[in-house]
């Protein structure tokens, strides 16, 4: 598989790769290597200049436009920009998985509180992201990303703006995850963690991809 963005070189050269269902894998690489852009394609928010994805089982290049919403609900995902709506509280932006999938109220409203106290934001249901700090607001957008048990968790520097002992809860709530069934990609730069959590990595280099098992020596 490949990528580029227009007419420039390709930024993802030949990479091939199969997650296992139930794996957890740490993504590594400098900066401007291609982490954000193989998470988008996995996420499917990118299509591959060539090459073929399969998500689920199936083909992602016989997928039409009305079959993505059905995939996407699948798949937690955590971008840098965070993503949150303006106008919903802390509590209503992580709740929307919740509610397009139907749930009920009085379970939006249990899920939602136990997740956000799980994340230190017990104190800030109601609040507006524009009064949250970053690192707050990437919380809320971490419990939004795994408050529906997604099948796919793709986070990208998801510690990057708190402390240590934040980080390291939110990298045991992500292990929870995994250990309910869901597939983890978390892309990060936090060497710590990495050692923590000894999981194997997809280490991105001058556009090519290294699979790593655990138990390999640290890269630089």
């Amino acid at each position: 598989m490949g990528l580029r963005y227009g007419t420039g070189p390709e930024v993802l050269r030949d990479v091939s790769f199969t997650l296992p269902p139930g794996s957890f894998h740490f993504m590594t690489g400098a900066s401007g290597a291609g982490k954000s852009s193989l998470l988008k394609l996995m996420y499917l928010a990118l299509r591959p200049s060539r090459g073929l994805i399969t998500l689920f089982g199936r083909d992602m290049a016989r997928l039409t436009r009305a079959d993505l919403p059905e995939l996407r609900r699948q798949i937690g995902v955590v971008f840098q920009d965070f993503s949150l709506l303006d106008h919903l509280s802390a509590l209503d932006n992580v709740a929307l998985p919740l509610r397009m999938s139907g749930a009920g109220e009085a379970e939006v409203v249990e899920h939602c509180t136990e997740i956000l106290r799980w994340v230190g934001l017990g104190n800030h249901l109601n609040a507006l992201p524009s009064t949250l700090s970053g690192g707050q607001q990437q919380r809320v957008a971490i419990a939004r990303s795994v408050i529906n048990r997604p099948r796919l968790l793709l986070a990208d520097e998801p510690t990057g703006n708190v402390d240590d002992g934040i980080g390291m809860r939110l990298l045991y709530l992500f292990e929870e995850m995994h250990k309910l069934g869901a597939t983890v990609v978390i892309a990060t730069h936090n060497e710590a963690l990495i050692r923590r959590f000894n999981h194997p990595r997809l280490h991105l280099e001058n556009g090519r991809l290294h699979v790593m098992p655990a138990q390999s020596a640290h890269w630089a």
